[in-house]
């Protein structure tokens, strides 16, 4: 048995926590909103958002940073990517050195375009850094549907001492020392399914969707490679994988804020109705800039900022899409 502590108490967080307790761990869960933890006492078979999910009696609910972050042998960051920074500060006078950090949150931070375990690793420089990503809705988890996950470590030890802790029968967990592959990989995928879900909310069809998810992963993994990520990773778990449950699935929010834009709604009626943070959004403009950056063409990501921040019409940005120059599916093809 283990002690784990999940910093965040959202729908992922709680997910998670049912999981660890389920697979025998002590698990506790921190929140600093005192309503939050509250709700969470008085509702353990009626959580919001987690249907059918009972959070047992067994998991610990605290407001306590310091008694969460003590004593732990994993601590998981489970809280929305905007507050990764505000989170990390807090808790790192309470992290021993060489403490295993599970992120499972994703984004890039706008300004310092750090992925999230970039932001964890400035603020608790003394701790073990890992992060846990894949096609893997909270609702789901939490109910117990078979799942499939990768974890990233800098050590093999790390990444199989994680693996060993969260896997069981239905929650299966692979390995990979691709750390940035996996953030980026599940980090942008949020932006290509604001796209995906705007071609939902304009009924384009599936032949559309289909083509905005490949060439997606294709404006993913050229960035990636070029912020030193492996192609492998975006062909698996955290890359393909997570990009097609996000842009298809009923969970997925990013998805859902794109339908509704499709649909006409502007980014502020749609984050309102979503009534939940939005990482495509947050991410948006920072993948924009990324690709500044390391000149690397990613048209999709470039016109989802154009229509959530500059008033574009989504139908236009779809057309605008479709009439580039002519070009060969990839560079590195040719005939002999």
């Amino acid at each position: 048995m283990k002690k784990i502590s999940i910093l965040g108490a959202g729908t992922w967080g709680c997910a998670l926590a049912i999981l660890l307790s389920g697979n025998g761990h002590e698990v506790t869960i921190y929140t600093k909103i005192e309503k939050e933890a509250k709700d969470l006492e008085g509702n353990r078979k009626s959580l919001k958002n987690l249907p059918g999910a009972v959070l047992s009696e067994d998991i610990k609910i605290t407001l306590n940073l310091e008694e969460a972050c003590k004593d732990k042998d994993i601590i998981v960051m489970a809280v929305a990517s905007p507050y990764i920074r505000e989170i990390s500060k807090a808790a790192s006078p309470y992290i021993k050195k060489g403490q295993i950090i599970v992120n499972v949150s994703k984004g890039i931070e706008y300004g310092t375009f750090y992925t999230l375990s970039d932001i964890i690793n400035e603020e608790i420089a003394q701790a073990d850094i890992a992060v846990l990503s894949g096609p893997s809705h909270a609702e789901e988890v939490s109910r117990g549907i078979p799942t499939t996950i990768v974890v990233g470590a800098t050590t093999k030890e790390t990444a199989k001492f994680i693996q060993d802790v969260f896997m069981n029968d239905v929650f299966r967990v692979y390995t990979s020392p691709d750390i940035v592959g996996i953030e980026l990989g599940g980090s942008i995928k949020n932006v290509i399914a604001l796209a995906a879900g705007i071609v939902d909310g304009l009924n384009l069809g599936d032949n559309t969707k289909a083509a905005l998810m490949t060439r997606g992963i294709a404006e993913i993994t050229r960035l990636g490679i070029k912020m030193g990520a492996k192609m492998e990773t975006f062909s698996g778990l955290s890359g393909i994988g997570d990009l097609f449950v996000t842009c298809t699935s009923k969970h997925s929010r990013n998805r859902n804020a794109g339908y509704l834009i499709g649909q006409g709604y502007s980014l502020e009626e749609t984050i309102k109705k979503v009534n939940q943070v939005v990482e495509g959004v947050n991410c948006a403009k920072a993948a924009f800039e990324l690709s500044k950056k390391y000149d690397v063409e990613m048209p999709i990501v470039e016109k989802i900022n154009e229509v959530l921040f500059e008033g574009k019409a989504p139908i236009d940005a779809v057309n605008d899409l479709l009439v580039r120059d002519k070009r060969k599916e990839y560079s590195t093809l040719d005939w002999d």
